[in-house]
């Protein structure tokens, strides 16, 4: 039996919008991001049909829609007013960054990447939400334009090599310690101070 190629069904573009680079800052991350923010807002029915392509939002409908589009054209016009000033989730700002989940962590835990709140989610499909810190997107901005990230790892290359150095300080002071103690042990007085049953043979007056 023969199976016959699907038939794709003819569309139309019903709007296309220009994701800004101040919006995206440069990640297809954080474009897909504010596709999935978009999404969000409009109709279940109507969602499917928007698509992000080539740093842009377009609206494909299939041809034989007669439907009025026009209450879902305003509704994605009217959230990206306000895009450049969505919050970037973790996964976007280490896309953006170039720097990966360990280094969020540790500069978000120091200060050096400011929390601009959190956000709370159900995962698709189970029961569980989770709560994870946004960023403002001018902040990142900054230390993105600045190449802060390269500032900050040089730092905790020095702050790591420098740990290093105390710990095999720390370690060899106490090996020195060890040492010297294991020495004073050979002595003839410390081997007599470590005899066994030394002061019950005394006390028998055995030594007088």
């Amino acid at each position: 039996m023969t199976l016959r190629p699907k038939t794709q069904t003819p569309i139309k573009l019903v709007g296309e919008w220009v994701l800004p680079t101040a919006a995206t800052l440069g990640s297809a991350v954080r474009a897909r991001g504010i596709l999935l923010e978009v999404r969000a807002r409009l109709p279940l029915a109507a969602r499917k049909f928007l698509h992000v392509q080539s740093g842009q939002l377009v609206l494909l409908v299939p041809e034989e829609s007669d439907g009025d589009w026009l209450d879902v054209i305003k509704v994605i016009a009217g959230t990206l007013r306000a895009v450049e000033d969505l919050p970037v989730i973790p996964r976007e700002v280490e896309d953006i960054l170039t720097i990966s989940a360990a280094e969020r962590h540790r500069w978000l835990k120091d200060g050096r990447l400011q929390s601009a709140g959190t956000r709370t989610v159900k995962l698709q499909g189970r029961a569980r939400k989770i709560t994870f810190h946004v960023f403002d997107p001018r902040q990142i901005e900054d230390v993105l334009d600045r190449d802060l990230v390269s500032v900050w790892r040089e730092k905790d290359a020095t702050t790591a090599s420098e740990n290093r150095r105390r710990a095999a300080g720390k370690a060899a002071l106490t090996r020195a310690r060890k040492r010297a103690a294991a020495f004073a042990m050979k002595t003839p007085e410390a081997r007599l101070s470590k005899l066994e049953g030394w002061d019950d043979f005394d006390l028998d007056g055995l030594l007088r």
